[in-house]
């Protein structure tokens, strides 16, 4: 698993040209929660699942989250539980709600940026980048202007972590290529989803990718979607990829997406 990549399984190379390559990845119970009423999500996945998820950051230029993440969670965001190099982490932060104690923003060697919108201003630990991404109309960034900013910095592949916003926000703007979800085998009946797209009224118009699925010793189930692919013999609806290949950022986001203007990161 040395050699594990699967940015590569994606592209015949590492940096695609003048655009991202992106992944996202989530560990959920089987009815698509990623944590309790009360926050607790340490650990939902077993050890399989979260070797897997450091083999997915050590392959990475860059793991994003959103800093509700940070907030709820505190996570280091490096790679401990297998060989390899620790990715830059990038947090997106449009109000400067961050807090400069948090565990990400440590120095390691690793590059630590902090997204924000140019009128934000507020104390980072030496060394944190921050890298100003203007707001559209509505207030919002959009997650295609983040990447193109973060590939201003060099960083093409890039794990998008969380948390539901995030994963929301890039999902449902058509800027992943690939995702990964972990199913654990626990029902916890309540408590935070791991996804909240916005809404389609026809099937026809869900997401059916291409997925490789591997289970674990464990237990817990791995769900590789190629999201610029559709499932053999399944519906796609056409504004989520084209099938020859082009990943769904190049086209811009859903037209579900397009007309609620749902998820895209704001102030709050």
């Amino acid at each position: 698993m040395q050699n594990y990549d699967p940015f590569l399984s994606l592209s015949a190379s590492a940096q695609c040209g003048d655009r991202s390559l992106v992944i996202g990845q989530l560990g959920q119970s089987l009815d698509g929660r990623i944590a309790t009423v009360s926050g607790e999500s340490k650990y939902i996945s077993g050890g399989y699942a979260l070797d897997h998820l450091h083999r997915l950051r050590a392959s990475a230029d860059a793991v994003l989250v959103g800093v509700g993440t940070i907030v709820a969670d505190d996570p280091l965001l490096n790679v401990r539980r297998v060989p390899g190099k620790n990715p830059a982490r990038v947090v997106i932060d449009p109000s400067g709600r961050l807090d400069p104690a948090a565990r990400c923003l440590g120095a390691d060697g690793a590059r630590r940026l902090v997204v924000r919108r140019p009128d934000v201003v507020g104390a980072l630990p030496s060394g944190v980048e921050v890298v100003s991404v203007a707001a559209d109309a509505a207030g919002r960034m959009t997650p295609q202007a983040i990447l193109e900013a973060l590939r201003e910095q060099g960083l093409f592949r890039i794990l998008v972590e969380g948390g539901t916003r995030t994963l929301s926000s890039f999902l449902d703007a058509g800027c992943m290529d690939g995702f990964h979800v972990l199913v654990s085998a626990v029902i916890l009946g309540s408590g935070r989803a791991g996804l909240e797209l916005a809404p389609i009224a026809a099937l026809k118009d869900a997401l059916r990718p291409a997925s490789r699925v591997e289970v674990f010793p464990d237990g817990d189930v791995l769900f590789a979607c190629d999201l610029r692919l559709p499932a053999a013999g399944g519906a796609r609806s056409a504004d989520t990829g084209t099938g020859d290949g082009r990943s769904p950022h190049e086209d811009g986001t859903r037209d579900h997406e397009r007309a609620a203007g749902h998820s895209l990161f704001s102030a709050g």
